[in-house]
Parts: structure tokens; sequence; C-alpha cells
């Protein structure tokens, strides 16, 4: 049988509807059962392509930065499935520990990835190369508010919005706008190898996008594990789309926004023409227009890394 690229199968899968309990009709193995016991109270119950383990001996210590609310954790799950090596976390996140993510918590080369939505040069300083995923910031703002008051795949309800006459909403979406442009302006400025991802494109390109991820990590998997991965691409953590009956940003909000995308927007553009000293970049940015429009939607907040008019 002649052999096949990668990159062509990703082509020939993207899109294509694969029985998600088989390999070639081969049940294939995982940490737990497909099926959890009667009255088993264990959590979720998924497969996996392969059997878990450790990265032996530790290679690069490789983040997975993002804003929270742009598929972290989706992505973990689905390096998970076509390498077979933990994904780890700076954070300790039980629910996640106890179902799909043993390995929450380790920081270090023992895993493939490590999780983190921290920015900073020193939060940057472990990493020796890092994948950032960017989402749009409309919808990983809702995303993010979604899981703080309904869980990993839950959704807030309606009237959370309004809550304390909208202030609770309001000053939400203010803090996570400055806080999405930080991060992004932030990980651009990383100093080692950097892959960086948009999600809607791994949401729409699944295959392709995971092909140049793997080629990244230096990782070269078996066709089969690529075949399963694709077979269990949405696992438990990819929350189900549910659209509300109102928009819930108001103009103001939309202003800010608008403006936070702009701004990351320029950034994206400079990293991608090369530009050699992201660092002076964005010490470069004039970020006036930035703070009117927060001060706009909220006071005169005191949002670290994003200078605000006084």
């Amino acid at each position: 049988m002649a052999a096949i690229s990668l990159m062509q199968m990703a082509e020939n899968l993207n899109g294509k509807n694969l029985d998600a309990r088989t390999i070639n009709g081969i049940p294939f193995r995982g940490v737990w059962n497909w099926n959890g016991g009667k009255g088993s109270s264990r959590g979720a119950r998924f497969p996996w392509c392969k059997d878990l383990k450790f990265v032996d001996p530790p290679g690069q210590v490789s983040a997975l930065a993002s804003f929270p609310g742009s598929g972290n954790t989706w992505l973990r799950y689905l390096l998970q499935q076509v390498t077979g090596y933990h994904t780890g976390s700076v954070y300790k996140d039980f629910a996640l520990m106890k179902n799909g993510f043993p390995a929450e918590s380790i920081s270090n080369g023992s895993v493939i990835i490590v999780k983190t939505h921290e920015y900073g040069e020193q939060m940057r300083a472990p990493f020796s190369r890092a994948i950032l995923i960017i989402r749009d910031p409309y919808q990983a703002i809702l995303a993010e508010f979604n899981r703080q008051s309904g869980g990993h795949i839950g959704h807030a309800q309606p009237d959370k919005y309004s809550k304390d006459n909208g202030k609770y909403w309001s000053t939400f979406v203010h803090n996570k706008a400055l806080s999405w442009t930080n991060t992004y302006l932030d990980w651009l400025q990383f100093k080692g190898p950097l892959h960086v991802l948009f999600y809607e494109d791994l949401v729409e390109n699944l295959a392709n996008e995971m092909n140049k991820i793997l080629e990244f990590l230096d990782f070269h998997e078996d066709i089969p594990s690529f075949e399963c991965m694709m077979r269990n691409k949405d696992g438990i953590y990819k929350r189900r789309k549910r659209n509300l009956s109102f928009n819930p940003y108001s103009q103001s909000m939309r202003d800010l926004i608008d403006y936070c995308k702009k701004t990351v927007d320029s950034a994206i553009k400079a990293y991608f023409s090369n530009n050699s000293d992201m660092e002076t970049y964005v010490n470069s940015l004039n970020l006036t227009r930035l703070s009117e429009a927060a001060l706009e939607t909220k006071g005169k907040p005191e949002i670290k890394g994003v200078k605000l008019a006084r």
C-alpha cells in the first residue's frame, strides 16, 4: 500500500463523519472504557486513541497560551488523542484532572504541552517554545462568561447579563477585553519559536491545522492515531453553541472590543511581517484611544499592562 503523508490524510479526513469507536473496525484502547459500569459516578467516560504516557526523557517545555475561552482545553484533548502523551497546565483544575487530564498542574518537559492563560515576561520565561491560540474576543469573552457561570460546558443564564442592573456584565466585559489585549500583545513578544493559531481556523479546518501543530512540536505520528483523533474530535469539553435572543454587547462595549481587536490585529501583522523586535513595536503603540474606550465602559480601572489615561 502506498504511503500517504499527514497533509494528504488531513485533506482526505476534513469534514468526514467517522465512526467514533473503531479504527478500521477495531475497537481502540483508552484510559477508561467507553461506557462506565452501572451506578458509576466517576465522571465522564470517553475513549483515548492510545494509553496516555509521559514524555521520557523529558523534552522541551512548550506553552499552550491563550486568553480563556479560546479552545485551550479542546486542543489539549486533541493533542492527547493524536500523540498519546499527557498535556499539563500551570493550574490545578480538579474537574479536568478527574476527567481526561490527569497531568493537570504539571508544567515541565514530561508533558507534551502546558496550558497557560498567564502573561508577562516572568510567565513566559519557563517556556522554550509556544503555541498561541487567538479567538475573536466577542466569542472568547462570552465563552469565559459561560464557563465562570455554568462550568466548562455550561452556559450563563440570560438573567446573569442583567445582574446589578447590568454592571456585573459590563465590568466583566471591560476587564476581559483589556486582558484579551494584554495576553496577545505580550505573547507576541515571546523570544522562542512561536506558532500563532487562530481558533476559527482550527474549527473550520481541523485536520490541516493539527498537522501544522504536530510539525511545530516536532511530532511525527502514525496515520491511525491521526484518524482516531478525527473520529473523536469533540471530546467532552467543547461547549455546544447556544444563541442568545439578545445582543449582550452595548455600543460602548463594542467600541472597546473593536479597538482591542484593531490593536492586536496590527501587532499580529507586524509579527508576520518578520518584525524582529516586537517588544519595541508593542511599546510604540499608542493606546490612548484604547484608554478612552475603556474609561467609557467602566470608570477609571487599574488593569495591568494597559496604561489608561488619567
